[in-house]
């Protein structure tokens, strides 16, 4: 009689052939999962932050609020610090198999903290760190511990999905980070604003999902896999009669991730969420949303679909084009006069930006994928002008409600400091020196069209680049004009004259929101001294 052997996790007893011991071990080692707890402690650690803010809140008399902050903020410095014990980037966990364990060895694995996933974890984080700062001050006349707790939850999700590598753990990131950012858009308690620009974001973006679920089901109908390097291997093979099948599956799964981007035709939720938001979460969105989307896409079509470029390198270079023309235009056409004009154009200007970074990634169906570190590099741009860009218009909202581009006129002559890191986030936005980052980040996008034969697609984003200065130059312009009813020479007077107007009265200004304004300023004139180094950082291999 063969003696009782035990395995980890599982007792057998009196196993009556060697084959089926080696039977039994090998099922075993299949079923058992290695974790590598470190490689998931960044969004482990501000889910439980999360958490611990929600319960905290329970206890906190009222003018104790303000802790919440700073456990917020606590926390996702902690989670900040903890990608640097990862900047190998070669480790994997939640395996399938033991070749694949916490070393980064090959193996079908649902979580990777790759490169690609930790820049762009590193981008989500700070872009919630930076929220959390512009929030800081701002968050008497909302609900402070359900604010606090739903940017945390969607920051969570936010930094799951880049190092999701199956489509299961993809759409369950992509939900968590969304559903959140739905309560965040209404939570202004008695704001019909708020609560309409909610509902849009919500209703719209259930029916993305619900379309990318659709997509989901047809891919693994096809493959009979969820991981997605399982399925671009099953899909270089597919039978003839599942063609059809693989690629519609295909195609609407990248319908979910071009909504989640605020790509052209599904980018109409764009301006009516980010001017009902609270400017802090319009902010949020704007730069943390479209990272997700973004990181989303690469994952599906770089790694998972890269059999079927052929079908989805025209579909995002046609995208690209309509995105920045729609975005750039419709920017170009916005009142200076009319309430909330200023976000409402940032909101546009979103949407042209996301034309640009489809670029790459539709390159990327054409050549290497190594056009995908552009993509990277010009949203680690993006990311720190344009929450400049609403941090100093957090600024502005504080002294004129109404957000009006006409309420920028003039304001070198009452914060200087604050007119000039705008004219820079605007001109870096713009691809103007002395904004150095912002003119690499765009020839970068324009060397990955050009390389990958794409020379149409090159054409109509330096026209969209030429669309794109006169708005943000004519912001520019604004901020250093005299002030209404002011002459010219009396602007830097800091004693009006005798019977003029009263100077504007210059309200506190919480130390968090000048903090968010100094570190983008100080980051953004970095970057433009050594432009190369974003590049080098944002380089980046998903194979």
């Amino acid at each position: 009689m063969t003696p009782a052997v035990v395995t980890p996790g599982v007792v057998t007893t009196d196993l009556a052939t060697p084959h089926l011991l080696t039977t039994a071990a090998e099922n075993t080692t299949s079923l058992i999962q290695s974790v590598d707890w470190l490689a998931i402690a960044p969004p482990v650690v501000v889910a439980a932050m999360a958490l611990i803010v929600l319960v905290t809140d329970l206890f906190l008399p009222e003018h104790r609020k303000p802790l919440l902050g700073a456990l917020t903020i606590g926390g996702l410095v902690a989670a900040l610090a903890l990608l640097v014990p990862l900047r190998a980037g070669d480790r994997s966990t939640f395996c399938l198999n033991e070749a694949a364990t916490g070393s980064g060895a090959a193996g079908a694995c649902s979580y990777t903290a790759d490169h690609f996933a930790l820049v762009i974890q590193a981008l989500v984080l700070g872009g919630a760190l930076l929220t959390a700062l512009l929030s800081f001050g701002d968050t008497r006349r909302l609900p402070a511990g359900e604010f606090w707790f739903l940017l945390l939850s969607s920051a969570s999700g936010a930094a799951l999905l880049p190092a999701a590598r199956d489509l299961a753990t993809l759409v369950v990131a992509l939900e968590v980070a969304s559903l959140p950012a739905f309560a965040l858009v209404g939570i202004k308690r008695g704001d019909r604003r708020s609560s309409e620009a909610a509902l849009k974001f919500f209703l719209s973006s259930v029916v993305a999902t619900a379309v990318m679920l659709l997509g989901v089901s047809f891919v693994y109908a096809t493959t009979g896999t969820l991981h997605l390097t399982e399925i671009a291997s099953r899909l270089d093979d597919v039978p003839g009669q599942l063609d059809t099948l693989a690629k519609a599956g295909v195609v609407l799964t990248l319908v979910g991730f071009a909504f989640k981007t605020a790509a052209a035709p599904f980018h109409f939720w764009v301006p009516d969420t980010y001017i009902g938001a609270p400017l802090p979460i319009a902010a949020y969105l704007s730069v943390v949303g479209k990272a997700v989307g973004f990181s989303g896409l690469i994952l599906v079509t770089v790694i998972a679909f890269p059999a079927y470029a052929d079908v989805w390198g025209p579909a995002l270079a046609v995208l690209a084009a309509l995105t920045m023309t729609v975005g750039n235009v419709a920017a170009l056409r916005q009142n200076a006069g009319r309430a909330r004009s200023a976000v409402r154009l940032l909101a546009w200007s979103s949407v042209g930006q996301a034309g640009y970074l489809l670029v790459p990634i539709a390159a990327a169906a054409y050549s290497s994928d190594e056009h995908i570190g552009s993509t990277v590099a010009y949203a680690l741009m993006y990311a720190v002008v344009n929450l400049g860009a609403f941090a100093v218009a957090a600024l502005v909202a504080r002294t004129s409600p109404g957000n009006r581009l006409t309420d920028y006129r003039g304001l070198y002559a009452t914060r200087p400091l604050a007119a000039l890191a705008m004219a820079f986030f605007l001109l870096c936005l713009a691809g103007l020196p002395p904004g150095i980052i912002g003119l690499f980040a765009k020839v970068t996008v324009f060397s990955a069209a050009v390389d990958a034969g794409l020379g149409w697609l090159a054409v109509v984003m330096a026209v969209n680049v030429v669309i794109a200065l006169y708005y943000y130059l004519r912001w520019t312009a604004t901020l250093f004009r005299a002030p209404e009813g002011a002459p010219a020479e009396a602007v830097r007077e800091e004693t009006p004259a005798e019977g003029a107007a009263p100077a504007p009265t210059r309200h506190a200004v919480p130390a968090s929101l000048t903090a968010a304004i100094a570190l983008t300023a100080v980051a953004g004139v970095v970057l433009s001294g050594a432009p190369q180094t974003v590049l080098r950082f944002a380089a980046v291999n998903l194979f």
